[in-house]
């Protein structure tokens, strides 16, 4: 793709999300849920590449679901992550009463007895339904900031768009470039604070191998390093939603950091840890796990990388 063509692609993109935030949260709602519920069903009709992976994951998920029970999977996969999309846009908008009662949580008082305890939070989520409207409540109901990281998005001002949102919900937002996040995220723990991370896919040289639904994948070993370096409770969620207006999160106990081992062993041993309480959420909701990338290490090419 040439420079030209890239640069529109990127403006017409920038646009598109910023047409979506403008003008998606002052339709009412109603119509607003009919018309992602559209194109949810459009997109999946065209059968394509992001579809078709998202059934194949989902396979993975659901190995004995036949072709019938996957594309309703994927159907519902779809309306899911429109869902994500649609309540996103309207986010900003929402009050603190109405954030409140969009998120039902079960565990809360683990994540508040490790602040209360001044040792910092480390909450790690996979793409499970909705992690913005999840943030936001922690924001407005609990009313404690939290410091998370978000992939630079090509072009610029669309990755700046996402931080001016998710800083409109009351998140510090650091970039996952640069190398600086880790000793900013370190500093936020260290000092008592709340950190979460999106951990359910990591593709770098640095992720750590787990087994996930019986196959090798890659995920952050972050979420592991911070709470063994800082003493922070490494607290796993899952999200999930059902066919009420209401997001269900569920705070799963912390993970202990292992007794023996170097450091290494003792992040793949926490971080296995982790994908096994992330797989259990998405075993019980299939449709909310918003992977529509590659994510095992036998779908990804010769090279190693994301295709």
């Amino acid at each position: 793709m040439s420079a030209g063509v890239s640069e529109l692609k990127g403006r017409l993109t920038d646009g598109l999300y910023g047409l979506g935030w403008g003008a998606v949260k002052t339709l009412p709602e109603p119509a607003a849920t009919r018309l992602f519920r559209t194109i949810a069903d459009q997109v999946w009709k065209r059968r394509g590449k992001s579809v078709l992976r998202l059934e194949s994951n989902l396979a993975r998920v659901v190995p004995d679901a036949g072709p019938e029970r996957l594309a309703e999977l994927s159907r519902a996969g779809m309306r899911s992550y429109m869902r994500y999309w649609m309540e996103s846009f309207r986010l900003p908008t929402w009050s603190p009463e109405r954030i409140k009662e969009s998120i039902e949580v079960t565990g809360t008082h683990r994540l508040n007895e490790g602040l209360d305890a001044g040792r910092g939070v480390i909450v790690a989520l996979p793409h499970l339904a909705n992690w913005d409207l999840a943030g936001a409540w922690v924001t407005t109901d609990l009313k404690v900031p939290f410091t998370t990281v978000a992939e630079r998005l090509e072009p610029a001002t669309l990755y700046d768009r996402f931080v001016a949102y998710r800083e409109s919900l009351g998140m510090e937002v650091l970039p996952h470039s640069g190398g600086a996040a880790f000793g900013t995220l370190a500093r936020r723990l260290r000092a008592g604070g709340l950190v979460c991370l999106v951990a359910d896919r990591d593709l770098s040289a640095s992720g750590v191998e787990v087994s996930f639904f019986g196959a090798t994948a890659r995920m952050p070993a972050g979420p592991a390093l911070l709470a063994q370096q800082t003493g922070a409770a490494l607290l796993p969620v899952t999200l999930s939603y059902d066919a009420t207006p209401v997001m269900k999160a569920v705070i799963h106990p912390a993970v202990e950091v292992p007794e023996e081992g170097d450091r290494a062993r003792r992040a793949a041993a926490m971080t296995q840890a982790v994908a096994d309480a992330f797989a259990a959420g998405i075993a019980e909701h299939p449709e909310d796990w918003h992977m529509l990338q590659r994510l095992w290490l036998d779908d990804l090419d010769l090279r190693g990388e994301p295709t």
